[in-house]
């Protein structure tokens, strides 16, 4: 990679910080002018690092598969190759390359007998069709449910600090409960729960560790496209496949025994089948006032062996030590892993390549590392942070969260990328959620003065901010987001860009179709990285602590380690 000297970005940029007539800039965006350096992005090397990551030889990069093992491997010869050091677990007082991340790992064996009995009568379900069971991550070894009484309850949430629960006193223990996805305020846009931005207690994951919570012996989560924000393909293809989580003391308390999905369409029958009619239960269920409902004359039944046994995945870690503060750390993280080989497509596809999820982030955390290396080295220590499990539910980030190899309360920052988009450029970008901070401030200037506009995210109720590896970074205070591809295209504008995204989530996202293209100019994605090294840069140039916005649910957390930092 080249190393341009006032480049038209770092032009814009100390044009921005010294013009008189505008206000003063902040400390941490003035630290950008000490930098001539400017990194050039290669839109053909990342392309080259896309296809390879994506080519079927990595079959799906599932953890635990021969495709990890090629992928660490390859990952680690291209951080090697970019000038970074090995920033992973230390072994003989030196760091090796990688993080261990334990895991369990969950398959079932077989084909499930998974069936409702309803008035007497068994209706067998096929799964992938009408449910789309995980494979338990309790650790147990079978699953053996024989009529378990059914009960609705609404969307599953209870939320004391909104004075709301949707259990009403229900005893669970020995039940199947069946809730919607996302918040109650989904449809209406208004309430409680943030309008349409989703919150936590609107992901699947908060559901099923309520319905643990509560001793539940299932749970199933009906699907819908729009407040799922993606369909039924990607439920079947992300659910039906091996599982994994990281290794917990007691895990069901944190996971009931079944977990899954069913179509909408069997939700409807089996309600009408009880006499109740669908659409009336879930309006009552966006209110206070409702009461979760048995299921009359309904029961579930499920019967299948499981594999399931410890194995260990691995983070790959690189970094750049810090000149006069190596013990301060700025983060950037990326995923390596995708869906593996799973169920065959309509075309007989069996490997998930995962080109843009997130083999574009992968070779964005490269770049950056190449850039960093060949820069004047930083003040403060960098961190490139390849992580696995993401697809699992984002096991190899709360892993390195949970048990960081440097530490949080003087971790500056976490900068995130996944999914992003290799065609050409746009005219602005936005963040994966809407939570607010000084990170994101300074990224907003930065971006600005590239010719990018900030757009929150179009998309708020698909929950993205729970969906990516900054999340257990920012749950535990250190200030973080993931950088979002722009809608608003250069070529197309926002019709082009939003026609684009729901060709992807429509006919890729978590699809074998998910593959890298030759048409792909990556001249967006080279663009933004130049937008990215430079807030990485700054931080890691400067004395500046980001801290969540004061009525962000993180600043406490954050506020709690102050002490530690200087």
């Amino acid at each position: 990679m080249k190393i341009l000297l006032a480049s038209a970005i770092a032009l814009a940029l100390a044009s921005a910080a010294g013009c008189a007539s505008q206000p003063a800039a902040k400390p941490a965006v003035a630290a950008v002018a000490k930098s001539a350096y400017v990194p050039q992005f290669d839109p053909k090397l990342l392309s080259a690092e896309v296809k390879t990551l994506a080519s079927d030889d990595f079959e799906g990069r599932g953890p635990a598969t021969p495709g990890e093992t090629k992928t660490v491997a390859y990952v680690i010869e291209q951080m090697k190759g970019a000038g970074l050091a090995p920033g992973g677990e230390l072994k003989d007082g030196k760091r090796e390359w990688t993080q261990p991340v334990p895991l369990l790992r969950a398959e079932i064996e077989g084909v499930p007998k998974l069936s409702f009995n309803v008035g007497g009568k068994a209706h067998a379900l096929t799964q992938g069709t009408e449910i789309a069971v995980r494979a338990p991550l309790d650790g147990a070894k079978a699953v053996a449910i024989a009529k378990a009484p059914v009960v609705f309850c609404g969307y599953g949430v209870s939320a004391p600090e909104r004075h709301w629960d949707d259990f009403k006193g229900m005893d669970l223990k020995g039940k199947i409960a069946i809730v919607l996805i996302n918040d109650p305020d989904f449809e209406t846009g208004v309430g409680d729960f943030g309008g349409k931005a989703m919150t936590y207690y609107g992901r699947w994951t908060y559901k099923y560790e309520e319905a643990a919570r509560r001793g539940a012996a299932g749970l199933l989560i009906v699907h819908e496209t729009a407040p799922a924000s993606y369909g039924w393909a990607t439920v079947k293809n992300s659910n039906t496949n091996t599982m994994f989580d990281v290794v917990r003391d007691d895990p069901s308390a944190t996971h009931p025994r079944l977990e899954g999905w069913i179509q909408r369409d069997l939700a409807v029958s089996l309600l009408k089948s009880s006499g109740l009619d669908f659409d009336k239960l879930k309006k009552e269920a966006q209110t206070r006032e409702f009461k979760p409902v048995v299921l009359k004359h309904t029961t579930f039944s499920a019967s299948y062996q499981v594999d399931s046994s410890v194995i260990t995945s691995q983070n790959v870690v690189g970094r750049i030590e810090g000149t006069k503060y190596p013990g301060e750390t700025v983060i950037y993280s990326a995923h390596w892993d995708h869906l593996g080989i799973g169920e065959p497509d309509a075309k007989g596809d069996r490997i998930y390549n995962g080109a843009v999820d997130n083999a574009t982030g992968t070779a964005a955390l490269i770049e950056l590392g190449r850039a960093f290396a060949h820069a004047p080295k930083p003040e403060r220590s960098v961190v490139f942070l390849n992580v696995t499990a993401e697809e699992k539910g984002l096991l190899g980030s709360e892993y390195y969260a949970s048990k960081p190899l440097y530490p949080l309360a003087t971790t500056v920052a976490d900068i995130n990328m996944d999914a992003l988009d290799p065609m050409g450029m746009a005219k602005n970008w936005s963040q994966s959620g809407n939570a607010s901070s000084e990170l994101l401030d300074d990224a907003k200037a930065l971006a600005k003065a590239a010719g990018l506009e900030f757009t929150a995210d179009p998309h708020p109720e698909a929950g993205h901010f729970f969906r990516s590896d900054h999340f257990g970074f920012a749950k535990r205070g250190v200030p973080a987001f993931s950088w979002e591809s722009g809608n608003d295209l250069v070529d197309g504008g926002l019709e082009a860009g939003e026609k684009a995204r729901k060709d992807y989530v429509t006919n890729r996202y978590h699809q074998p179709a998910d593959q890298w293209e030759p048409t792909w100019t990556f001249a967006g994605m080279s663009h933004d990285l130049g937008v990215l090294y430079q807030l990485g840069s700054q931080l890691a140039n400067s004395r500046q602590w980001p801290n969540w916005a004061a009525d962000s649910e993180f600043r406490a957390a954050r506020d709690a380690t102050a002490g530690d930092r200087k």
